[in-house]
């Protein structure tokens, strides 16, 4: 009895397995485009594989976000039969969003990626934030947007105008990084290219000094406060202003 806790004891103080995460070779398929879908494309692809086994099929290179995890696009194959045909199964090849990869984990999963359109949209990933054009769901508005991971609003999101009819071609070419400030630049066709700079980590946290040298720390507004926080500062200013009266 002694002997089974004890091994009991050694299963559960053992260390996660860690799983290998690899890359498979690169093959060259066929993307099908336009709006009659019979022009074709060349698309590498290869499979991403944990223990081995092919997860899931990727294209172009992965982006480091930590030691742990990378980004990488997923590409995936969409069954094209009809419901009246009986001849083998038709496959073709379709481009996806973004996957977020653990190295050690071996855990995965998609990247949430507003307005993202598979066709049109280049994500340009700097650290763990993807730069890019969007799409609205009707097709008729491009947006300039940038997302962080772990973060379930945009820290931009530009209305660029109008689509326009040939969707084919981008509104915007692709988003330029910087850093020391972080900051991306976009390019929209025909319009005024722009730069935004990423707010800091810090929380918004600053410093002033008053006239007679004590130091009082000042709070700027965070990218993503909404009418809650203006609603919250209108209440406190109201109730500094009673509190003066009363004196």
């Amino acid at each position: 009895m002694l002997v089974y806790v004890l091994l009991l004891g050694r299963i559960g103080l053992a260390a996660p397995r860690q799983h290998v995460v690899a890359l498979g070779k690169w093959t060259t398929v066929k993307l099908m485009v336009g709006e009659d879908e019979r022009t074709a494309l060349d698309l590498k692809v290869r499979a991403l594989l944990v223990d081995g086994q092919n997860k899931e099929f990727i294209t172009g290179p992965p982006h480091d976000v930590t030691n742990r995890t990378f980004v990488v696009r997923r590409v995936f194959r969409l069954s094209d039969s009809l419901p009246q045909e009986t001849v083998p199964a038709r496959w073709r090849w379709e481009r996806g969003g973004w996957l977020l990869v653990n190295r050690v984990s071996g855990k995965m999963q998609l990247v949430p990626l507003p307005e993202f359109d598979p066709y049109n949209s280049e994500a340009v990933w700097f650290r763990d934030y993807a730069a890019y054009c969007g799409v609205s769901d009707d097709g008729k508005k491009v947006s300039a947007i940038l997302v962080q991971l772990g973060r379930r609003k945009p820290l931009l999101k530009k209305a660029l105008g109008g689509a326009g009819a040939d969707m084919q071609e981008a509104k915007c070419g692709a988003p330029i990084w910087q850093r020391a400030p972080s900051r991306v630049t976009f390019e929209p066709k025909g319009e005024q290219k722009f730069t935004f700079t990423v707010p800091t980590r810090g929380g918004g946290v600053g410093y002033r000094r008053r006239k007679h040298g004590r130091r009082v720390r000042r709070i700027t507004a965070l990218p993503n406060q909404g009418p809650r926080a203006k609603q919250r500062d209108g209440r406190s200013k109201r109730a500094r202003i009673a509190k003066r009266r009363l004196r």
